[in-house]
C-alpha cells in the first residue's frame, strides 16, 4: 500500500520539526517546504538524531510570498499542513511586512490543496486569534480577537486575519477539501537540534543567563510543543475534526512568572521571578519593538474552554514543569557544545 504524503509547510520550525519526527513516526511520507533547499541537510540530520526515519522525507521550496511552486508541492499529497507563517516578538516597522505573507501564505497553500484533490488541510493559528483582545474570562472555539482593537499586537492580528481569510475561501468553494485549525497557547518545550533562536527557547536561554530581570504581568493557557504537534497530526486524520477551531493548551492560565519558579525550584539560578511595572513596559514601548509587542497583553488573565480537544482526541496535556525543565536541559546541552 502507498505511503500517505503530507505536504509540511514551514518544517524547519520549532513546531514544524516535532510535527515532521510524529508524521514520519507513524509512516507518513513528509514532503517538507523551505524557503531555501540549502537547509534540508541540517533538518534531515536534526530528525535522524531525533530517531525518524528520514528514508520518507523529501524536500520542496516554497516562499508564502510568491506562487511559485505550490501546486506541485500539493500534487499527489493527501494532505496539507500549513505550519509556516512569519513570527517576531518585536514590532514590524509596518504590519503588512507579517499580515500579507500570513494571509497569503493560507490562501496559497489551500488554492494548491484544492487544486491537487488533497483531503485535508489543516492550518496551525494561534490561541491569540481568539484571546488578543480579551483580559479576563475564558476564550474557546467561537471567540475571534478584534482585529480593531488598539490592543492587538501585529503577530496576533496577522494570525487572525489568516485563518479568517481560510475559512472564508472554505466558504466560497465547493470541493471536498476538509479544513481544521490548530490553535496553540504559549508553547514551549525542547527544541529539536540546535537552533534556540526561537521565541520560547530564546526566553529560556535568557532567563538561565540571568537577562531577563522581569516579567510582562502576562497569564495565559501554555502547551508543550511535543503536544502540540499530537494535536496536529490528530486534526488531520481524525474524522470528526473537520471544520473545527481546536483549542491546543490546557485549560488554566499560567502565569508568565511561572517559568522562572519552576525554574528555580530545580536549582537553577539565573531566572528572575520579579514583575515589571505596566507603566515600565508601557514607557519602553516608545523605543523598544520588542516592549511595544507585549504592550497589548499587560494585565491579560484569561483562561481556555479545550472540552472540545479532550472530547475529540486521545490527549491529555503534559505539565507545564515538564515544557520548561525539558526546555531549559536542550538550552543547557546546546550551548554547553
Amino acid at each position: 500500500m502507498a505511503k500517505q504524503i503530507v505536504l509540511l509547510t514551514g518544517i524547519s520550525g520549532f513546531i514544524g520539526l516535532h510535527i515532521a519526527k510524529q508524521l514520519l513516526d507513524k509512516g507518513f511520507h513528509v514532503r517538507g517546504s523551505i524557503r531555501n533547499l540549502k537547509k534540508a541537510e541540517i533538518i534531515k540530520n536534526t530528525l535522524e538524531k531525533a530517531s525518524a526515519d528520514i528514508s520518507e522525507l523529501s524536500f520542496i521550496e516554497l516562499d508564502l510570498t510568491s506562487d511559485n511552486g505550490w501546486d506541485s508541492a500539493a500534487e499527489g499529497c493527501d494532505y496539507v499542513m500549513h505550519v509556516a507563517s512569519p513570527y517576531a516578538a518585536a514590532e514590524p516597522k509596518h504590519e503588512d511586512e507579517m499580515i500579507i505573507p500570513a494571509v497569503d501564505g493560507s490562501l496559497r497553500a489551500l488554492r494548491a490543496a484544492k487544486n491537487a484533490g488533497v483531503k485535508r488541510v489543516v492550518l496551525t493559528s494561534s490561541a491569540m486569534t481568539m484571546m488578543a483582545t480579551m483580559k479576563s474570562g475564558t476564550f474557546g472555539p467561537n471567540d475571534w480577537a478584534d482585529t480593531n482593537s488598539i490592543d492587538i499586537g501585529t503577530y496576533a492580528k496577522s494570525k487572525t486575519l489568516a485563518e479568517q481569510a481560510a475559512w472564508q475561501f472554505m466558504e466560497k468553494q465547493d470541493s471536498a477539501l476538509e479544513l481544521v485549525t490548530v490553535n496553540p497557547g504559549g508553547v514551549f518545550g525542547p527544541a529539536l537540534g540546535d537552533d534556540i533562536t526561537g521565541q520560547s527557547m530564546t526566553m529560556i536561554d535568557q532567563m538561565l543567563r540571568g537577562k531577563i530581570p522581569m516579567l510582562a504581568n502576562v497569564a495565559m493557557p501554555m502547551i508543550d510543543v511535543r503536544d502540540v504537534a499530537n494535536i496536529h497530526v490528530q486534526a488531520m486524520i481524525h474524522p470528526n475534526a473537520a471544520g473545527q477551531r481546536i483549542v491546543a493548551s490546557r485549560s488554566e492560565p499560567t502565569h508568565l512568572t511561572e517559568i522562572p519558579k519552576i525554574l528555580k525550584e530545580h536549582g537553577y539560578k539565573g531566572p528572575s521571578t520579579r514583575i515589571a511595572p505596566n507603566l515600565l513596559l508601557r514607557f519602553m514601548a516608545l523605543f523598544d519593538n520588542e516592549a511595544k509587542g507585549m504592550v497589548g497583553l499587560l494585565g491579560v488573565n484569561v483562561r481556555a474552554d479545550n472540552s472540545k480537544t479532550l472530547e475529540l482526541f486521545d490527549w491529555s496535556p503534559r505539565p507545564f514543569s515538564e515544557a520548561v525543565l525539558d526546555a531549559a536541559t536542550a538550552v543547557a546541552q546546546i550551548t554547553q557544545k
